[in-house]
């Protein structure tokens, strides 16, 4: 299982929303193909093909904020954004 595979699975978990680090959420969203720009602290991530758009920010500790995996989590779960359909 490579480290994408792991992290989506703590994602999906739905229990460790406050142990994700925000590099590897937004390694991650790199990986899924969205595209990012950045102002201030703001990481905001977009993809041709899904509607919302993701804004986020770290957290203490250079954690992502726990809402924030969360919304991330329901994109993985609507979109079906697996790895098995993105490598």
């Amino acid at each position: 299982m490579t480290q994408k595979d792991k992290l989506i699975e703590k994602i999906l978990s739905g229990t460790l929303d406050k142990n994700i680090d925000f590099d590897d959420l937004t390694r991650l969203l790199d990986s899924l193909s969205f595209r990012c720009r950045v102002k201030g602290d703001h990481h905001i991530y977009y993809k041709e093909g899904i509607e919302e758009i993701i804004n986020i920010q770290p957290f203490s500790n250079n954690k992502a904020k726990p809402y924030q995996v969360k919304q991330i989590r329901l994109l993985i779960l609507k979109y079906k954004l697996n790895s098995d359909q993105n490598e």
